[in-house]
């Protein structure tokens, strides 16, 4: 796993020209995709949360974000709880207190599937019976290539391969599309919200152009 001060300097890179029409394209798929996840009293985490895009603008009860980019919290409004830590370890957070883990394009970061599964072992462990875990990711099987294009992805995932991992962790999957949202924001042009809007309500073009997976699991209720 890279190193707080690796993840501080590949942010600054990566994102720092974006950083405003990342949030507006966050606050469309929120509004017309997400919300519908996610009820006004709800605990929600967002796990590798980066500039907190989701979490800042996802309307819930309470919200917590995890990171090991230090410059995370600056970047997260004084209503988020920041957990600054490894994923894999023990979260800070008690048993059963949150009711939705969003999680978009971090798992890929982690640096074996191990790691993975302590962090969804974490995951199961805070989620309330019943509770939620949205994660979308790069999918391997639809990127054999440019998959490896950006440094810090590690770990290669196909919905198939993170549904089979949360099942043996106490998961029920409740949607497993293997193609979403188109690959990355990065070097890409900045389209018109818009088309955003217009593309989240037409699943027949995720077939052509989507080139990450949704995973929306459901901790079984009963088990602890």
């Amino acid at each position: 796993m890279h190193s707080p001060d690796d993840l501080q300097r590949i942010y600054e890179t990566r994102f720092a020209a974006t950083e405003s029409y990342r949030k507006a394209v966050w606050r469309v798929l929120i509004a017309d995709f997400f919300s519908k996840w996610v009820r006004q009293a709800d605990a929600v985490l967002d796990l590798g949360c980066g500039y907190g895009e989701f979490i800042n603008q996802v309307s819930c009860g309470q919200k917590f974000a995890m990171d090991l980019n230090p410059d995370a919290p600056a970047r997260l409004n004084p209503s988020v709880h920041c957990l600054l830590q490894d994923c894999s370890r023990d979260w800070a957070l008690p048993d059963g207190s949150l009711d939705v883990v969003f999680t978009s394009n971090f798992f890929e970061h982690l640096p074996d599937k191990p790691t993975l599964g302590r962090t969804l072992d974490e995951a199961h462990r805070c989620l309330k019976p019943g509770g939620l875990l949205l994660a979308i990711g790069p999918n391997i099987r639809e990127l054999p290539g440019a998959y490896w294009d950006f440094w810090d992805h590690h770990l290669p995932l196909s919905e198939r391969s993170l549904a089979e991992a949360l099942v043996t962790r106490g998961f029920q999957i409740e949607r497993a599309i293997a193609r979403f949202l188109p690959y990355t924001m990065v070097d890409a042009p900045q389209y018109p919200l818009f088309l955003l809007r217009v593309y989240l309500r037409l699943p027949l073009l995720w077939r052509f152009l989507g080139k990450q997976f949704l995973v929306i699991a459901r901790k079984e209720r009963h088990r602890s």
